[in-house]
């Protein structure tokens, strides 16, 4: 008896590939075994990080497989219709080749409004298509209970459901895409192992720095910085490597980029978020951290956003600090 998809997912091993590296299969196979007689999925591609550009390739030169992917995953799990989210630039460009694709499938193109990071929230994206604000919902009940239009939902990223349509055909081996950018001379997305590790991308890309230099892995502004010697790991979270001169990198002005893409990317609806991004940018605009008080917004950020978005800022923030800032070559 030949193995249905949801069975190939997990024999795969796929996990997300938006950067909640959640197991595709449990998804997929929660929406299935639920009772409600409506269904929705949803494919992400609001692709919202600074200098990240891998879903992007992926519209670009496999189109028609992710189509395929969101197919099967609304025959798997025996969906009304699916919702392809696009961000606007993403929307114009490849609306029409998408119409010509999808034709009289159950597939509604769905263009991402300029409200920033938080519109590719997955809950926040339901309330859009719902024609609501842009406010991420309380979580539990999850999307695959309670998601789009009150049904449940299979919401994945761009390249996941890429990666379905290439399992279904027993093509997929653990590959994966990863954006590479920054300070090195062969900028662009590139395939390799899932476990490959950040050293390794970089030498086979010929991107391996001949300067001081570190780099933040997993997300454009999200991202985990890390120093040469920690980068023997793979790559954990988005696919994305972004290289830093290290002696060439004003910190301050790093941090007011990061600072000022959360400032403005949030929904505004909880403080930690709203008022802690903002003062850090405030520091790093002025040219002056304290350090005390950055402690505590972190704090705050980690233990009491309402979102995942408040969570995320702490991970560059204090891997900066632990590890960028640690032996004095950098200051502020």
């Amino acid at each position: 008896m030949e193995e249905n998809i949801i069975q190939k997912i997990r024999n795969s091993k796929l996990r997300g590939r938006g950067g909640g590296n959640f197991e595709t299969w449990i998804k997929w196979d929660l929406v299935k075994k639920s009772l409600e007689k409506d269904k929705y999925i949803i494919c992400n591609g609001a692709e919202g990080e600074l200098d990240v550009s891998k879903d992007g390739y992926i519209l670009d030169n496999y189109l028609e497989d992710v189509v395929s992917g969101i197919l099967i995953a609304i025959n798997e799990v025996d969906a009304k219709k699916a919702y392809f989210y696009l961000r606007s630039d993403y929307y114009l460009k490849y609306k029409s080749a998408l119409a010509s694709l999808i034709k009289d499938k159950p597939i509604i193109i769905f263009e991402k409004p300029n409200i920033g990071y938080i519109g590719g929230e997955e809950t926040t994206i339901c309330e859009i298509i719902e024609g609501k604000s842009g406010m991420p919902r309380i979580k539990p009940p999850y999307l695959t209970e309670k998601g789009l239009f009150g049904c449940p939902t299979l919401i994945n990223n761009i390249e996941t459901f890429y990666c379905v349509n290439r399992i279904s055909k027993d093509e997929y081996s653990g590959e994966r895409f990863y954006s590479l950018s920054g300070d090195i001379k062969n900028k662009g997305v590139f395939v390799f192992q899932e476990d490959t590790s950040i050293e390794e991308i970089l030498r086979r890309t010929d991107n391996y720095p001949s300067f001081d230099f570190f780099v933040q892995s997993g997300g454009g502004a999200s991202g985990e910085f890390l120093l040469p010697e920690d980068i023997s790991i793979s790559v954990f979270g988005i696919g994305s490597i972004i290289v830093f001169n290290r002696q060439t990198t004003d910190i301050y002005s790093l941090i007011e980029k990061i600072m000022e893409f959360f400032h403005r990317g949030n929904c505004d609806k909880c403080v930690p978020c709203r008022e802690g991004s903002f003062m850090i940018y405030e520091m790093a605009k002025n040219r002056k951290i304290n350090h005390k008080k950055m402690e505590e917004i972190i704090y705050s950020l980690e233990n009491s956003s309402f979102c995942a978005l408040g969570k995320s800022i702490a991970i560059p923030l204090k891997s900066i600090f632990k590890k960028i800032l640690k032996d004095g070559k950098n200051k502020i």
